[in-house]
Formats: C-alpha cells, structure tokens, sequence
C-alpha cells in the first residue's frame, strides 16, 4: 500500500486529488509547461517523472500503466513516440519547477513546471574525480610554471634588497633623505 502524504490533500479526498494530479499530468505532457500553484507543481512533479520513466521503457505493459493515469489516448501517444525518446539519455530531472510570485487574486505562491528541453551535460553521472583528472593535467604544468616565476621574483626582491639597490626615493623629495643614503652606503664601504 502506497505511504500517504502528510498534510491537507489537493482536493476534498484522495480520488479527488489523484484526479487533479492526473489532469496537470495530462496537461504537461500536451503543453509542455504549464503555469499551477508551488504545491500542485511539487505533488505533480514526482508522478510526471514516474510516467516518462514507464514511457521511456516503451512496452505495452508500462502503455497500460501510463493510460491507468492519463485518460486521453493521443496524449499517451505523444508521450511514448515523441516525448520519451527526447529523455532516452537523461536518468532523470526531466521536469523543471520555476516559482513565478504571488496569484492576484488570493496571494497563492505560483509556478510553472515544464519539461526539460536541454540536452543532458557530456559528464556521466558515476564519473569519479580520478577519472577527470587526466583532462586537466595541463593545469598543474601552468601551475608550477607560475610558481617557478613568483619564487625568481622573490628571490630578485631578496637581492636587491641585499644589495642595497632597493627603490631610490622620489625625486620630488629633496632633502635629508636624499643626502642620507649616499651616506650610509660610504659607511657600509667604509666597514
């Protein structure tokens, strides 16, 4: 037996709410998008997905199963034959939710939920990290090469500064220390 969902129903009973469940699927997969309340869209998000997966098996068993939910014929049939064979890569998220605001008229949370259209991304769902490494070994190269470059500056700097060819002031600014460093490098030669 199925687990029943917590809080209030979308109808008056559960026969009801499997019926707007079943007309906003039926909806979906004819209009592609369709614009409901947040709640309705999240309820119909995981029964949409459950009919495209039995549409991507593509038997008559799973036929049956999908015309148990959706009623009209053509809708299954654009389901199966156009619909399914789009998702035949993708495992799953075939549906997107986007909240859109508030309703006019009651201040209801509104949402269109539509299907996917994208193609899926090339990376594999499984793929480990070590597995994309290989693809990114120029990196590191790049890396080291930088890493070579700051540590020549570095030891540059180092130098002059040993040496005492550090930056000469400015020579807007005259005066004492100006005069002051040419006389404390004859007292290093002096030394």
């Amino acid at each position: 037996m199925p687990r029943p969902t917590k809080g209030a129903r979308l109808g008056g009973s559960p026969a009801h709410e499997r019926l707007i469940l079943a007309n906003l699927a039926t909806q979906l997969f004819q209009h592609g998008r369709i614009k409901t309340t947040v709640a309705k869209a999240r309820r119909l998000r995981p029964l949409a997905e459950k009919l495209i997966t039995k549409a991507k098996r593509g038997d008559m068993h799973n036929r049956r199963q999908v015309l148990t939910v959706v009623k009209d014929k053509g809708v299954v049939h654009h389901l199966f034959t156009e619909i399914a064979p789009t998702f035949a890569e993708r495992p799953g998220g075939y549906t997107r939710i986007t909240k859109i605001g508030l309703r006019k008229g009651d201040a209801a949370p509104m949402a269109v939920i539509e299907l996917v259209s994208e193609p899926l991304n090339q990376v594999r769902v499984g793929q480990t990290q070590a597995a994309a490494r290989p693809a990114a070994a120029p990196k590191p190269a790049a890396e080291e090469a930088t890493k070579a470059e700051t540590e020549e500056t570095k030891a540059e700097q180092a130098e002059a500064t040993e040496a005492g060819t550090a930056q000469e002031p400015k020579a807007s600014e005259e005066g004492a220390e100006t005069n002051e460093a040419p006389a404390t490098e004859a007292k290093k030669d002096d030394a």
